[in-house]
């Protein structure tokens, strides 16, 4: 190990024990081979970004005297330095397996948060710092789990229970026997199940005392829920509307999940901030999306996944195969098009419908269906940190933000699979993940 490698070892080793002594580390210098601008979708060179109480100090060009400056320094030449990476739409609660529909008959609460500590450390370790988790009440407690540092994971914006319509995708009850439903009794607005604009705003507002961060809703039927149809539409227009009107109240913003050209019609001229999935998009939505500014996240990695699943006998209920390899495999034909018209994309896997870690595969699908590496990585940076709302903090390596920070060796624009061997992660001026 030469000189320069064993003084980044020690700094590196000292800013392991300040954390996990509580201590206040000294400012850090990262000294990058390249950098990607999350507003120009561009590299910019060999610099050096100076970090400072979790947050970018300073962008500079070149290489920084880390000693004159009384910091540590990391060297990540060769490397490239992207900011943090975020996915709009994952689920941390659970991940897909073969017993997945019976282990709510046998698994408590506690069984899948302990499993969630594995998922969102396996989410972190891939480059993801931070996460849209569109439906979980679980999640709401691993999100403060992990702001209190009390286990690793990334930074969570949790939805909460998902709303669905009686019987609609995210009912709880679907696939119940009559008699094991009735003692458990009919879910209602407070367990995320509404009828009529009345329930659809306690059902909001049961969402705000439980402590969501994002209002998410299901606007037409759903690939894995047990039920026959995966894009009928099951909110009617002024049920959506009573949503997002009481979601403005409390600052929320509102995702949809719908696959369906109807329910995306009705969610978007509603006033939905984005369609998730969106499978049978034609022209025609696609000019109300830009219209209404509506984003786009396409999830196509668990289109792929469910449907070579769909495939193998035995992996999912026999009511939910034929809509699995039918929808799933659209997404990406879907999502090549939006792109091609104009439609704004926030970057989103609904990773646990497919293995988390495992995000960055989407980076390798959006390419293939036409998108520029560049874009493809903006979409995961500055438009989703634009879809969170978070743009102030998040989404680009400039002074002020937080310091998330990930890097790969050579150059992702030049081939977008490096994606799946993150090197270095660091969330909030804190390194989890070295090369």
């Amino acid at each position: 190990m030469n000189p320069r490698h064993r003084a980044a070892r020690r700094g590196l080793l000292a800013l392991l024990l300040c954390s996990a002594l509580g201590v206040q580390a000294a400012p850090q210098v990262l000294h990058c081979g390249q950098v990607f601008d999350a507003n120009s979708a561009r590299l910019l060179g060999e610099h050096s970004l100076v970090i400072e109480d979790g947050r970018i100090r300073e962008l500079r060009p070149g290489r920084l005297d880390a000693e004159a400056l009384g910091a540590s320094a990391i060297d990540l030449a060769g490397h490239t330095c992207l900011p943090g990476l975020i996915d709009m739409h994952v689920h941390l609660g659970s991940e897909t397996n073969p017993a997945a529909y019976s282990e709510g008959f046998r698994l408590n609460p506690e069984d899948y948060a302990y499993r969630s500590v594995g998922y969102a450390r396996s989410t972190l370790m891939a480059g993801f710092t931070t996460v849209r988790d569109l439906g979980g009440l679980q999640t709401i407690a691993l999100r403060d789990a992990i702001n209190q540092g009390r286990i690793p994971g990334p930074r969570i914006f949790a939805a909460g229970k998902s709303l669905a319509t009686t019987g609609g995708h995210a009912d709880p009850r679907n696939g119940v026997s009559r008699e094991l439903a009735q003692s458990l009794g009919w879910p209602g607005p407070e367990e995320g199940v509404l009828s009529g604009p009345y329930e659809a705003r306690r059902a909001v507002r049961q969402r705000y005392k439980e402590g969501s961060d994002v209002i998410k809703l299901t606007a037409t039927g759903g690939v894995l829920s047990f039920a026959r149809s995966g894009d009928n539409p099951q909110f009617m227009e002024d049920e959506i509307r009573a949503i997002v009107e009481t979601a403005r109240d409390y600052g929320y913003k509102v995702a949809a999940h719908a696959h369906g050209k109807e329910g995306m019609r009705r969610a978007i001229v509603a006033g939905v901030d984005s369609i998730e999935h969106g499978t049978y998009m034609d022209d025609e939505i696609f000019q109300l999306m830009r219209k209404h500014g509506t984003y786009y996240v396409p999830t196509i990695t668990a289109g792929a996944f469910v449907s070579e699943k769909a495939r193998e006998a035995g992996y999912y209920p026999e009511i939910v195969r034929p809509k699995a390899a039918r929808i799933g495999a659209l997404i990406q034909g879907t999502f090549g098009r939006a792109q091609a018209a104009g439609v704004k994309i926030a970057f989103g896997t609904d990773a646990g419908v497919f293995p988390h870690g495992d995000n960055a595969r989407e980076f390798e699908l959006m390419v293939e269906a036409g998108m520029s590496p560049a874009n493809a990585l903006q979409s995961a940076t500055k438009n989703a940190a634009e879809l969170l709302g978070e743009w102030e903090s998040l989404g680009s390596l400039e002074p002020g933000k937080h310091a998330d920070v990930v890097a790969v060796a050579g150059n992702p624009l030049e081939d977008v699979t490096l994606l799946r061997e993150v090197q270095f992660v660091m969330k909030a001026g804190t390194v989890v993940k070295t090369p």
